[in-house]
């Protein structure tokens, strides 16, 4: 008994007595966007790249090819990724990302796409997808990401796939909406395989902040086009509901797809901390003179091609995330800083 319990303070005194791994970052630096036509000028990358981020996230629409030919998509991939500023963010940052409805090949596309098993493993290796990674061993392209700090702090990027599995929309006979709200309860957006797997992600999640990553906007619905809130309330509700049966703590949304920038800001009864969404998209082209209803938003709707920074610090009890919208020349159009408290 003596001998256990001597072990036992032995292995603790170590723990403590620890140091941190040198290579632990004292900050992490994400950038992140979407919506790059690789036909167009690629302007933007000089300006990521001035700012060495340590991740890149594409968003979605990593490519514009509207079309089942794998030929001509694989290479639109090509020319995109031997974009010479692209290059260097290559070299210098680790890059993840998921697909949107351009890259998967059907403008606002759900799954009953008939080539999206074959679209997925051209956007694998655009990625750099290892050939054996799990990731190309289950439908869809999800796929979550740890990043470990200094003062014992980890961040978690989680990266949904609203395409594979999406259901039908609902079209809106309103001139100048496309879409109306599913009725509720029906249609799903992630599908239950995806479903299942986040769940279980969030509910292990050991993470001080847990980054989730759509390829459409999760809080803003006024628009009339694709969104969680605007085509699948009731999966937006599921969402919330799950963030707190699981107890994830400190969830923070990024989005793109609607070639503006902004940051949306929601309360909500199923969680104690205001909800974040972070709209990045136009890399290459935005939406100029837009002009779109978002009850959430908080920040001014940017229509100038953009991208966005986090960069994340531990502080003692909280985690601060430095928000940052920017433009062409590393122009900054918006910041905002968050505080994220962490439970001992």
């Amino acid at each position: 008994m003596k001998k256990a319990i001597l072990v036992l303070f032995v292995f603790l005194f170590t723990i403590a007595c620890t140091p941190e791994p040198d290579n632990l970052k004292s900050e992490l630096k994400i950038a992140f966007g979407s919506c790059s036509n690789q036909r167009l000028p690629q302007v933007i990358w000089p300006a990521i790249n001035a700012n060495n981020p340590d991740l890149w996230i594409w968003m979605g629409d990593i490519i514009y090819m509207d079309s089942d030919s794998l030929e001509v998509t694989e290479e639109a991939y090509r020319i995109q990724k031997e974009n010479p500023d692209y290059m260097i963010l290559m070299d210098s940052a680790e890059i993840i990302g998921i697909w949107d409805d351009h890259d998967y090949g059907l403008n606002d596309g759900g799954k009953e796409w008939s080539v999206k098993d074959e679209k997925k493993e051209l956007m694998f290796d655009f990625l750099d997808e290892p050939v054996n990674s799990s990731r190309r061993k289950h439908d869809g392209v999800y796929i979550s990401y740890d990043y470990f700090l200094k003062e014992d702090r980890t961040v978690k990027v989680i990266l949904l796939d609203g395409r594979y599995f999406r259901d039908t929309l609902t079209f809106s006979p309103v001139r100048g909406v496309r879409y109306d709200p599913n009725p509720y309860g029906q249609g799903t957006m992630l599908g239950k395989e995806q479903w299942n797997w986040l769940e279980k992600e969030l509910k292990h999640s050991k993470a001080d902040l847990n980054i989730i990553v759509s390829g459409i906007q999760v809080l803003s619905e006024e628009h009339g086009f694709e969104s969680w809130g605007g085509n699948f309330p009731h999966e937006r509700d599921k969402l919330f509901e799950m963030l707190k049966s699981t107890g994830a703590k400190n969830v923070l949304f990024l989005s793109g797809d609607r070639h503006i920038a902004e940051v949306s800001r929601m309360d909500t009864d199923y969680l104690d901390y205001p909800v974040f969404d972070i709209t990045s998209s136009g890399l290459t082209h935005s939406y100029e003179g837009a002009d779109e209803p978002n009850k959430y938003r908080i920040s001014p709707l940017i229509d100038q091609k953009n991208f966005g920074i986090l960069t994340i610090k531990p502080n003692g009890k909280n985690l601060l995330v430095d928000v940052e919208l920017k433009g062409e020349k590393d122009t900054l159009f918006y910041a905002l800083k968050l505080h994220y408290t962490i439970d001992y």
